[in-house]
């Protein structure tokens, strides 16, 4: 269940928050930093 609730997440993800794909990661903002971060752990979650 816990998988599944993620990988709806991430679909989720895709459709509402900005892609940051070709972004340099110094050169973002906190919180596009934070968005990052969050996309990151979803997206881990869900392949797990």
């Amino acid at each position: 269940m816990k998988k599944g609730l993620f990988k709806i997440l991430v679909k989720i993800n895709k459709v509402l928050l900005p892609s940051l794909y070709k972004k340099d990661p110094n050169k973002l903002t906190t919180f596009q930093k934070a968005i990052l971060g969050y996309r990151y752990w979803v997206l881990t979650n869900a392949l797990d």
